[in-house]
């Protein structure tokens, strides 16, 4: 189900709902007829700031992923949302215009607060838009900055207290690490631009702008866009664009299904595939590079040990202080990329003592640990839970690697580790578990010098 807003605030969606019956008898009333029916699911990737479901229906199951997202913004456009949402009803109705090598996910609204509560901003009050980080492009103009422009010379510290610090671009940012398109739907301007100095999102964006009939332009220039969604799927080598309905309160659908159309009809030449990148010594698989980038790179996880191995339809490689595997299984999820669970293979059968809650920490009942000071505000900086885990015992002491006095702590995918007199988040780093993984995998293999047995 899609997110159910006020009446007063959603005069698209009586339309709307008229457009999903109908849908739906029309795929009933000739399911017999079709001998190729596309498959549809209705996911929900997770919540909210406010705890609203961020729900996508995926049509088809192609090799390309393209994703179309509405309401990034909110109540203000709300018409993108109303948008979204009816080329959702079409496509469920029509399935099989969706081609066999494109899987399409609808997201009408990434923002379902913002839309509840008729405010461009998240509950956080932080512009989705620019929130993320958009430093792995060449242009640094659009970096993320926590001071941002608006219409009208509107100026305003909107952009987060760091990149990627809400919830929905977090959920964003991995929904799309295997994407090979995306299209942010926003308002108003008839035009359509692509994300900065990257050749596929100019041409996707060229694409569908002479399908939808929006005016292309190389950026937009009337002020300055930092932390774009657009600048950041752009870094990664995601083909992206933003067009900018022309009215502010219409959802101009025929038009903006032309475009989408257009697109999926020229797939192979418009969704290129990922690419492999060389990091160090060598070749990094193409969607782990992209969660390793967007995640913090060499700085937070180190650099590759070895080349991707593929397990089944997984593959797995190995860093200095994590391992990263990709799943293809699970695309329709915010998960197509994980960290192995190092923390955990470290602990092993050991048994750690439990902690009471306290007033100074975060206290997690489901391992009966606390997370407070520099640790907290680490783990919530560079990926908290869905990245890091769970914490599986308090805070330890210990000493670093040159047998000087540090802290640790063991979470469910990582240890981090700290002087004991550090001051700052930034003195914390990831206690290289990669390493330890290829030290005894490499043991174990003939090629290592020990006989096998």
């Amino acid at each position: 189900m899609f997110p159910v807003v006020s009446p007063h605030r959603s005069w698209g969606m009586m339309r709307w709902g008229a457009l999903v019956v109908a849908a739906c008898f029309t795929v009933l009333g000739s399911a017999a007829a079709q001998t190729t029916v596309s498959p549809m699911t209705d996911l929900t990737l997770g919540m909210s700031t406010q705890g609203r479901s961020i729900n996508v229906l995926r049509v088809g199951d192609g090799p390309r992923k393209l994703v179309l997202v509405g309401a990034v913004h909110g109540g203000p456009e709300r018409n993108t949302f109303v948008l979204v949402t009816e080329l959702a009803a079409h496509f469920r109705a029509n399935p099989g215009a969706v081609p066999p090598d494109v899987s399409l996910y609808i997201m009408p609204t990434l923002n379902p607060d913002g839309l509840e509560l008729d405010i461009r901003q998240n509950a956080n009050g932080i512009d989705l838009n620019r929130n993320m980080d958009t430093s792995a492009d060449s242009c640094p103009e659009n970096d993320w900055s926590q001071q941002v422009a608006g219409a009208y010379g509107i100026i305003s510290n909107t952009g987060g207290a760091y990149s990627e610090s809400e919830v929905e671009s977090r959920l964003i940012r991995d929904f799309l690490l295997d994407a090979h398109g995306v299209i942010f739907f926003h308002t108003s301007g008839g035009v359509v631009f692509p994300a900065c100095d990257h050749a596929p999102s100019n041409m996707l964006a060229r694409v569908f702008g002479e399908g939808a009939g929006y005016a292309f332009i190389p950026k937009w220039d009337l002020y300055a866009i930092t932390g774009g969604m657009h600048d950041w799927a752009g870094g990664l080598g995601i083909a992206a664009i933003t067009p900018e309905l022309i009215t502010a309160d219409q959802p101009e659908t025929e038009q903006n299904l032309a475009g989408v159309m257009a697109i999926m009809n020229r797939a192979d030449e418009v969704l290129p595939e990922p690419q492999p990148h060389t990091e160090g010594m060598w070749n990094v698989q193409p969607v782990i590079w992209r969660a390793w980038k967007a995640w913090g790179g060499a700085r937070l996880f180190g650099l590759p040990l070895g080349p991707a191995v593929q397990i089944g339809t997984s593959w797995t490689q190995v860093f200095e202080r994590a391992v990263l595997t990709y799943r293809p299984d699970q695309s329709d999820t915010a998960a197509v990329v994980q960290l192995d669970a190092l923390g955990r293979d470290l602990l092993g059968a050991r048994v750690v003592a439990t902690e009471p809650p306290s007033d100074d920490a975060r206290f997690f009942p489901e391992t009966q640990h606390t997370l407070r000071g520099l640790f907290a505000d680490f783990w919530q900086i560079n990926g908290g839970l869905p990245l890091f885990g769970l914490p599986l015992t308090g805070e330890e002491f210990t000493t670093d690697a040159r047998g000087q006095p540090a802290i640790r702590q063991v979470f469910e995918r990582v240890v981090l580790e700290r002087p004991r007199e550090a001051t700052g988040p930034a003195e914390i780093t990831l206690v290289p578990l990669g390493r330890l993984r290829w030290a005894q995998r490499d043991a174990r293999s003939p090629r290592s010098g020990v006989r096998p047995r």
